[in-house]
């Protein structure tokens, strides 16, 4: 079986090898983008965060206050526990389990709609760089436009001019 698995990676390697030569000897025009980049240092990217922050701010804060009035309570049990009859610790611990419970959902609630929310707008960013790609693409009359690779000829890398193009305000 691994005999088999390595012949199918070295003959799919070849095929990719030779498909590239035969593209090359076309005269077939190849560039490349990286789309983690252009999520990096694109200016709506910063823009995005920064609306973002904004956006879940008072969110953050609330449960920031939260949790810091969670650990006074439970500063407060852990001096006056010794003093409380064993009913009276019983129910302050459920209390502050309760406490602890609905702070962590507010946690995971927040992360969550802060995760979906970048997702969107990190969504909306793409497509308007693969606008500018495409742009691209056509005015320098590439003929196949990839997204990342193993190894990039920076001659073939278009990521600094997708990005210059972005910022310039191209394709909303």
């Amino acid at each position: 079986m691994t005999n088999f698995l390595r012949g199918s990676c070295l003959g799919f390697l070849l095929c990719g090898f030779l498909a590239a030569t035969h593209l090359h000897a076309q005269g077939v025009r190849i560039a490349v983008v990286d789309p983690e980049r252009i999520s990096r240092e694109a200016n709506t990217a910063g823009a995005t965060r920064a609306k973002l922050q904004q956006e879940f701010a008072v969110r953050e804060k609330n449960l920031i206050d939260q949790g810091t009035a969670l650990k006074t309570l439970v500063d407060n049990y852990e001096r006056e526990a010794p003093t409380l009859s064993e009913g009276q610790r019983a129910t302050r611990q459920k209390q502050l389990a309760d406490n602890d419970r609905e702070f962590q959902q507010g946690r995971r609630r927040l992360q969550e709609d802060l995760d979906a929310r970048t997702s969107e707008e990190m969504q909306r960013l793409m497509e308007r760089a693969n606008l500018v790609v495409k742009q691209v693409a056509e005015t320098e009359k590439y003929d196949l436009v990839l997204q990342q690779a193993v190894y990039v000829n920076p001659k073939n890398d278009i990521t600094s001019k997708v990005i210059q193009m972005l910022n310039a305000g191209a394709p909303k």
